[in-house]
């Protein structure tokens, strides 16, 4: 019985270890809210429907403006979590291949303004 609990125990263990890893994947300051991810400035994140090859951002100059990327400046791919170069050069992170973006006209803290169909929330 004794080995039969610390199995469980060191399982349980295991498992506490492999989710607090997979939070630690995402990028300094990313959270989650009722599913979706939030930036560091508490903006909600969008990924963008135009963004049609992986790994590739299709918003660029007065997109960028409105819909400015996550920058990921001096970062490492980790796990689903990749860093993505813009055509300018500069550094933004993707999830399962999809470029992140916030809106400009969202407020930290407050209720996402800029879904649509083009701009959905990023999800988990």
């Amino acid at each position: 019985m004794r080995v039969l609990t610390g199995l469980m125990m060191g399982r349980a263990l295991a498992l506490t270890l492999a989710a607090g890893g997979a939070a630690l994947a995402a990028p300094p300051g990313v959270t989650v809210r009722d599913g979706a991810f939030v930036g560091p400035d508490g903006k909600p994140l969008y990924t963008f429907a135009r963004d049609a090859e992986p790994g590739k951002s299709a918003c660029n100059g007065g997109c960028a403006a409105a819909w400015p990327p996550l920058a990921a400046a001096d970062a490492a791919d980790d796990g689903d979590w990749k860093v993505v170069t813009r055509d300018d050069g500069s550094k933004m992170w993707s999830y399962k291949g999809k470029p992140l973006y916030t809106f400009a006209r969202d407020v930290a803290g407050e209720a996402a303004t800029g879904v649509s169909a083009a701009w959905p929330l990023a999800r988990e």
